[in-house]
């Protein structure tokens, strides 16, 4: 339960350093570009009930952000308008035109103590100044209504100024698209809507947009280096000692027969020619040397199967005296305790004809033997086991500004 508890606070100290290494890797937003269409509804107030005033309107612009809270854009919003009058429950419409340069505050950046600029939502103050253009006043002056009534309706167009006023709700601006609902309203000269009242009219609009941004610069974040101590399982090594069974030679004098035989291919007489048999040679010599005493009896002979018999017997004496010479000359052995001796095929020593051509080495005497005997002996070693550590680990705080 202990090493549970020591695992599980090591992973949510893990976890809390990774969070604060992704929030260190996030950089602060300086600067973007956007453009964006907007569409909604428009409402220019007069003496008539609102929901006889409501119109269609769009709007695009294009803007830049200076900084996550001041950015500027050129709005153009326009469609058509409408007035009437309640009392002859009659109504008109008109076009219009609105270029407006305004100033954008993102109060979220402005107040936010993440100053990453990356939000959700984001609520945007704004403010312009433009111009607004009317034309198309002609259902108005199909009313034939008397001069009195509209004694300031204009004809061909109306050229009036513009002062906007507004808020936003966008979603995160760090991102490449956007949606946005804006409520304005403008404030235009007065006879905007062929009414006079000795003050300006008013404009209220309310649409929702798709923003594409673009053009997104950040500032590489500072950080604070500082180091955390963590819970870590390690494997290590330990040292121990452990029993183990280990094969020991031992060497003993013994008197006993030793009987090696070699063997030659067909046609084979010469041993120095002889393919194949250095290594047979070699571990005769080598058991020879192991006998201080012994006489050694080196027996040519050649199989029945093939040739004559005076041919055989002339193979049999070449390979004995053949394998003499090699034991001699090759290996040192002492020539006074080897004799050489040959059958001929008169004698067959094994059954297989083949395997007839061949010389067998033969001796009696003291020989060294060697054994091998079990015992158990200490060892040292190391052994894998599980261990708990602090360590310290070096990490990164995001300095805020």
């Amino acid at each position: 339960m202990k090493n549970k508890k020591v695992i599980l606070t090591a992973a949510l100290s893990m976890l809390l350093v990774g969070a604060v290494q992704a929030q260190g890797d996030m950089k602060k937003l300086k600067s973007y570009s956007f453009v964006e269409a907007q569409g909604g509804v428009q409402l220019t107030s007069t003496d008539a009930p609102m929901d006889k005033l409501i119109t269609p309107t769009a709007a695009i612009s294009v803007g830049h952000y200076f900084s996550p809270v001041v950015g500027a854009r050129l709005h153009v919003n326009a469609w058509e308008a409408k007035s009437g009058f309640s009392d002859l429950d009659q109504y008109y419409k008109w076009k219009y035109v609105t270029p407006d340069l305004d100033l954008l505050i993102n109060l979220t950046n402005l107040w936010s103590k993440n100053k990453t600029g990356r939000h959700p939502l984001n609520l945007i103050l704004l403010g312009g100044v433009g111009l607004t253009y009317g034309w198309g006043n002609d259902d108005l002056k199909a009313m034939n209504l008397a001069s009195t009534r509209v004694p300031l309706a204009w004809d061909d167009n109306r050229l009036v100024h513009n002062l906007r006023a507004g808020l936003r709700l966008e979603t995160n601006v760090t991102k490449p698209l956007g949606v946005s609902l804006e409520v304005n309203a403008n404030s235009k000269g007065d006879r905007f809507n062929s009414k006079t009242n000795d003050a300006d009219d008013w404009q209220f609009t309310a649409m929702l947009g798709l923003s594409f941004r673009f053009g997104h610069k950040y500032q590489e974040p500072r950080y604070v280096t500082k180091f955390v101590d963590y819970q870590e399982e390690v494997e290590v090594d330990e040292p121990i000692v452990i029993m183990v069974k280990e094969k020991r030679p031992k060497e003993t004098m013994e008197q006993k027969k030793m009987e090696e035989a070699i063997f030659f291919n067909i046609r084979e007489s010469d041993a120095e020619k002889a393919a194949n048999i250095d290594e047979a040679i070699k571990k005769v010599a080598d058991l020879m040397k192991t006998s201080p005493d012994a006489k050694f009896t080196v027996t040519g002979y050649a199989d029945k199967g093939t040739g004559t018999a005076k041919i055989n017997k002339k193979y049999a004496k070449q390979r004995a005296e053949g394998v003499v010479k090699e034991l001699v000359e090759k290996h040192g052995i002492d020539p006074a305790r080897v004799k050489s001796d040959s059958k001929g095929d008169t004698v067959q020593p094994f059954a297989e004809n083949d395997k007839n051509r061949c010389v067998i080495v033969t001796g009696e005497g003291t020989f060294k033997v060697t054994t091998y005997e079990e015992v158990e002996v200490e060892k040292k070693t190391t052994k894998k086991v599980k261990k708990m550590v602090t360590r310290q680990r070096e990490v990164k705080d995001p300095v805020t500004d």
